[in-house]
């Protein structure tokens, strides 16, 4: 079977050319091949979504490599951390010395140069004899209290014992004190041989103190390299604010020894209300027997709900409620005192800062919390912690708001608006060395301390 192949003809070509009137064939086929690269140059936009793709794809595989890397590296990492933890600042810069002096000597010419190396080279070589070998201490760190007061004498004991098989060279031992740092020198000890130092904490303000941990540290006299073990884990000491006790002063404010009355009725309480008819299902025990006989039908006592009291102390945070450090050490103290009071009466107590509630199940919980209190000015002022006790504990029977003497009238009635309305309320402002006053503001009864030693006096108005 052929087949026919028909070759073009480019008279077709020219005639179909030539259709355009006033057009050569050979302008118009240029104005043509012009128009088809136009059409198959790519737009400015595909070009730049191809470049972002392209970029994407760099940077995913650069990530990808870096982390290849530093999984490779991470066991040299590592084995390497000891040793290098062990070059101080000092250490690092006589290596480097030693580096460019045996540069320059050997590129340069430089006899300086290899001088510089060698006496660089050879501290070294003397500091690592120093760092070298194992320590085989037993350590024992023990504070007699972990709790103490602001300004009470804090004693701690560091009992370090030789455990090894042989006798241990003088050392020096760092005890990290809080953000200060304690040395004690050991001497040489034989096998089995104890050193004993004691320690004084200083407790001038209250807060948490960590003490710890125990490290041995051996090293050059030169700093060039430090060898430090740790022993041990680091300690807490809580500095407890100073606290009054206010045994009888309380009963202004916490009078209730039975339960407060409510609105609620009950068939079965302390507090009567009243008598009422028998209804099925009234408990036969709230009969009231004498009435039921002189009016001839079934009359049971009603009584009034009763429930303990509920003490709220609010604690003002923000920096701007006092107008310097003395007034938020002499507030914290208040609430502590007051606080302490109803744990110690077993009365339900709730504790609200302006950083969020303080646990308050025990004395102890509370005053830990109270030593950890801080004053930021970006802490909500007492108009919020008003609020928030209004909202978290509808149910107080008496609530102390404590702040300083820059919270002004407009704050504690502000404070005050969304208390509960069946509450005592009462706002205490800590203003160090003035006079014992009491106001009335509204409902909100405001009582001014100027000294701890004030606060059973003027507990004793709250009620007045």
């Amino acid at each position: 079977m052929s087949v026919k192949v028909e070759e073009a003809d480019p008279s077709a070509s020219e005639e179909r050319v030539r259709r355009r009137p006033g057009v050569s064939p050979e302008v118009e086929l240029g104005l043509r091949t012009v128009r088809g690269a136009r059409k198959s140059r790519p737009r400015p936009r595909d070009v730049l979504a191809e470049v972002r793709l392209t970029v994407r794809r760099t940077r995913a595989d650069a990530a990808r490599l870096l982390t290849t890397v530093q999984r490779t590296l991470q066991p040299v990492r590592r084995a390497l951390a000891p040793v290098l933890a062990v070059v101080g600042p000092a250490g690092w810069l006589v290596l480097a010395a030693a580096l460019v002096g045996a540069w320059a000597g050997r590129r340069l010419g430089w006899l300086e140069g290899w001088t510089l190396a060698t006496t660089a080279g050879l501290l070294l070589i003397t500091a690592v004899g120093f760092v070298l070998g194992r320590s085989a201490y037993a350590v024992r760190l023990d504070l007699g209290q972990q709790r103490v007061v602001v300004g009470t004498r804090a004693t701690g004991e560091l009992i370090v014992r030789n455990a090894g098989s042989r006798a241990m060279l003088p050392a020096r031992v760092e005890l990290p004190v809080g953000l200060g740092l304690a040395t004690f020198r050991l001497p040489r000890l034989a096998r089995d041989a104890e050193h004993e130092e004691m320690f004084v904490v200083p407790t001038r303000r209250r807060g948490l103190i960590v003490i710890g941990p125990v490290s041995s540290v051996r090293g050059d006299p030169l700093g060039l390299l430090r060898r430090q073990v740790r022993w041990t884990d680091p300690m807490d000491l809580y500095v407890h604010p100073q606290t009054i006790s206010l045994d009888g002063a309380s009963a202004g404010f916490l009078r209730d020894i039975e339960g407060l009355p409510t609105q609620d009725l009950s068939s079965n309480d302390i507090a009567f209300h009243a008598l009422r008819d028998y209804v099925a299902g009234d408990d036969r025990r709230s009969i009231h027997w004498r009435t039921t006989a002189r009016t001839g039908r079934l009359v049971v006592r009603q009584f009034e709900e009763t429930r303990r009291s509920h003490l709220v102390v609010g604690l003002s945070t923000c920096s701007d409620d006092y107008a310097d450090p003395d007034e938020l050490e002499l507030a914290v103290s208040v609430a502590g005192s007051i606080g302490l009071q109803a744990v110690r009466e077993e009365k339900q107590l709730s504790v609200l800062t302006s950083r969020g509630r303080l646990r308050a199940a025990t004395a102890i919980r509370f005053l830990d919390g109270l030593s950890l209190v801080e004053a930021d000015d970006k802490d909500a002022g007492l108009a919020t912690v008003g609020r928030a006790i209004g909202a978290e504990v509808p149910d107080a029977s008496a609530v102390m708001l404590v702040a300083g003497t820059t919270a002004g009238a407009d704050t504690l009635l502000a404070a005050s608006v969304r208390l509960p309305v069946s509450a005592l309320s009462v706002a205490i402002r800590c203003a160090p060395g003035e006079q014992v006053s009491r106001k009335v503001l509204g409902g909100l009864v405001v009582l001014t301390i100027g000294a701890l030693d004030q606060l059973p006096q003027i507990m004793r108005r709250v009620a007045a």
